[in-house]
């Protein structure tokens, strides 16, 4: 079984190191130690926490798109022109870019520091904003 350094599990999870430390200590994910000292998360132990969190962050709002892919982030760059636009969305350790129309950036207040989400569905990225 692969276990994987408290680092690697945060970057995994989109998460800082002192919080995966406090949710160990709190008991919510089970990790070993090494005989060095250092906390350890086996790989299926990881897989499971991770599912958990997911679930936990479904809204209801989700309940109502087919889309199960999505990324709650904010907005780090819009490239607009009169007609298409480019947003660029940092979730975690991910960047997601979607190409939309400029319309839909104006209607959603899309801009640089903004919450959104993305809601991915096969290779097509739907951005929204949760708050809406």
């Amino acid at each position: 079984m692969q276990e994987f350094r408290l680092g690697e599990a945060a970057t995994v999870l989109g998460v800082g190191v002192d919080t995966l430390r406090r949710w160990a200590d709190d008991d919510l994910v089970a990790t070993t130690r090494t005989s060095g000292g250092q906390r350890r998360i086996a790989g299926d132990e990881l897989a499971r926490f991770a599912l958990e969190r997911a679930e936990a962050a479904t809204d209801d709002s989700a309940a109502e798109l087919s889309a199960r892919n999505r990324f709650l982030g904010l907005v780090t760059r819009v490239t607009a022109d009169t007609v298409m636009a480019q947003v660029e969305l940092q979730s975690g350790p991910n960047r997601i870019v979607a190409l939309i129309s400029a319309e839909a950036v104006r209607d959603l207040g899309l801009e640089v520091g903004v919450m959104a989400v993305a809601a991915v569905k096969a290779t097509n990225v739907i951005i929204e904003r949760p708050d809406r």
